[in-house]
């Protein structure tokens, strides 16, 4: 769908990632625009610290966003990765109002559009549009945590890894070791023998 002229170019993202579900017309572009905030973040910049409280929904324009937990040893154990126009939020703590475990940052240089809760049931209340949206990205969102769950119970490693590649086939480039295995629940040792017995294969 082309994108009306009267967009502002830091928002046009934004505007033509709801049009993959359900197209806007002006009057919904117009309701949207003033609710969400621009930001530019340095690598390794915090979005989120544990024992705050999550206060925005974070759609990514560029960059790369990292979802953990850090265990009592001080380890860190990736949720997830946000990249180009995907969501980084903590649901949980967003909605209940409660501090967060969690951490989100910044593995690259990100920009990013947020908006707040207010303006977020704003939207839903008063445009139908986005109510549906944001619970397809929601539903989305749960699916592809729910798959993850199930694989590490299920699978070994090495089908970890290629389902990572599969899900993520960009990232294998732009990470490194130490983020993936975390991710994956493995050493970055182990990590590079899944690689190489992949190649040698």
């Amino acid at each position: 769908m082309t994108i009306p002229n009267l967009i502002p170019s830091n928002i046009a993202p934004l505007v033509e990632h709801f049009n993959d579900y359900l197209p806007m017309d002006a009057e919904d572009i117009a309701m949207l625009i003033p609710r969400f905030v621009e930001r530019k973040v340095k690598r390794r910049q915090f979005i989120l610290q544990e024992g705050d409280v999550c206060q925005h929904y974070s759609f990514v324009v560029s960059g790369c966003f990292k979802i953990y937990k850090v265990d009592e040893k001080g380890g860190e154990h990736n949720i997830q990765f946000v990249t180009e126009n995907d969501w980084a939020t903590d649901i949980g703590s967003f909605h209940a109002e409660k501090p967060s475990e969690l951490y989100i940052e910044a593995i690259e240089p990100g920009h990013i559009l947020q908006i707040k809760r207010p303006d977020l049931l704003f939207l839903y209340v008063n445009n139908p549009k986005f109510d549906r949206n944001f619970r397809v990205i929601i539903e989305n969102k749960f699916v592809e945590l729910q798959n993850r769950l199930l694989q590490s119970f299920c699978v070994n490693a090495t089908e970890r890894y290629l389902t990572f590649l599969e899900q993520y086939p960009a990232l294998s480039q732009r990470l490194p070791n130490t983020q993936i295995a975390s991710y994956l629940g493995i050493t970055p040792e182990f990590l590079s023998k899944i690689r190489k017995d992949l190649v040698s294969k």
